[in-house]
């Protein structure tokens, strides 16, 4: 509605002989009444809405049944079209090109805590992003598979079997993939949360990276190495991929180590974008969507743990009990895990470079 500065002086023409009071007093009803209608141009009155939504490589079967439905709920809610505009790859590549602005994100959906709080650091989501939302921000949720080949012809049992000199791995990079991270982390924590000592984790990590050929890019890239041009012995996996593979592939090899990592998939609004582009209600209502019983059950019936279990439950998926499920805060937190872990010169670049030496 655009409305000329004249016809807004004409308004207040008729009360410049009213008292200072009461004259603020019409020009507060004024400015509410502006504010009224400027509103009238927000996002509602708009016909359509774009929402960037940046995620990890293997969510986008799990998305591309959540997102019409969302958008179905949106439509007939707000007469409004939601497109979203998605990218997936890497986590932590995601991540950084978030940081760097390649990306200009409004919900990022990622493999691990880490990341979302590397974007909160870098000031583009606000403190505290983690009590905004249910679950402090973890949406999705799996563990960590062993995959091998068809008929399991080298008999792998556990994660120890898979420091064997006959055992072939393959692994993403932990430097721009999630599900590197989990299983360098799933890998330590076999031994350690077992009454293992760290030297003997590092041991064992060790033995196995060492015999990694390739460190590939992110899961999906793995995936395809293992699955479509068939190499390695083993790929460790997200269960919920593992599952998804297995519904193409009936005779997939997989397993479950009863000793297993919560894999915790956060999800946030980036504050500083969706001011920009204005679209935070429709990106606080997709986040809080996600938690849904019609979105969780999609996740569910993609193989992810739901957060909701009562919905895993009543899609009558039955999941490998866990024996021991350890998580990040069990291996001194993500902070640490950033530190000791992840950093340069820390515990996998060490083993990297001592392996391949």
């Amino acid at each position: 509605m655009n409305v000329s500065l004249l016809s807004i002086r004409s308004l207040f023409r008729p009360f410049r002989s009213l008292s200072g009071r009461s004259f603020l007093s019409f020009l507060l009803v004024g400015l509410l009444a502006s504010l009224a209608l400027a509103s009238c141009g927000g996002i509602g009155s708009k016909p359509e809405v774009k929402l960037n939504l940046v995620s990890f490589s293997v969510t986008k079967a799990a998305h591309d049944q959540i997102i019409p439905k969302f958008v179905e709920k949106w439509r007939k809610e707000h007469n409004q079209k939601v497109i979203f505009q998605r990218s997936y790859g890497g986590s932590l590549a995601q991540a950084d090109d978030v940081i760097a602005g390649k990306q200009e994100a409004d919900v990022v959906h990622l493999a691990l805590p880490l990341d979302v709080m590397r974007i909160s650091q870098a000031g583009l989501i606000n403190r505290g992003w983690e009590d905004r939302v249910p679950r402090r921000g973890v949406v999705s949720h799996s563990v960590a598979a062993i995959v091998t080949r068809a008929g399991n012809p080298k008999k792998i049992q556990s994660w120890a079997d898979l420091a064997r000199e006959d055992v072939t791995v393959l692994s993403a990079d932990p430097k721009t993939s999630g599900i590197a991270i989990w299983q360098l982390l799933a890998l330590w924590g076999s031994v350690t949360q077992t009454g293992g000592e760290p030297q003997q984790a590092w041991d064992f990590v060790r033995r196995i990276y060492q015999k990694i050929p390739t460190l590939a890019r992110d899961a999906r890239e793995a995936s395809n190495a293992f699955f479509q041009e068939g190499k390695g012995d083993v790929l460790v996996t997200y269960e919920n991929e593992v599952i998804l593979a297995a519904r193409n592939q009936p005779d997939t090899n997989y397993l479950v180590p009863p000793v297993n990592i919560s894999i915790d998939n956060p999800v946030a609004v980036v504050d500083r974008n969706v001011d920009k582009h204005g679209t935070r209600e429709v990106a606080e209502a997709f986040v809080n969507f996600l938690y849904s019983e019609p979105a969780q059950q999609e996740l569910a019936k993609l193989g992810y743990r739901s957060v909701n279990p009562f919905v895993a439950k009543d899609e009558g998926l039955q999941f490998p009990p866990i024996e021991t499920l350890f998580n990040a805060q069990d291996l001194g937190g993500w902070t640490l895990i950033e530190k000791e872990f992840l950093a340069n010169n820390g515990i996998f670049e060490q083993i990297k470079n001592q392996s391949a030496s």
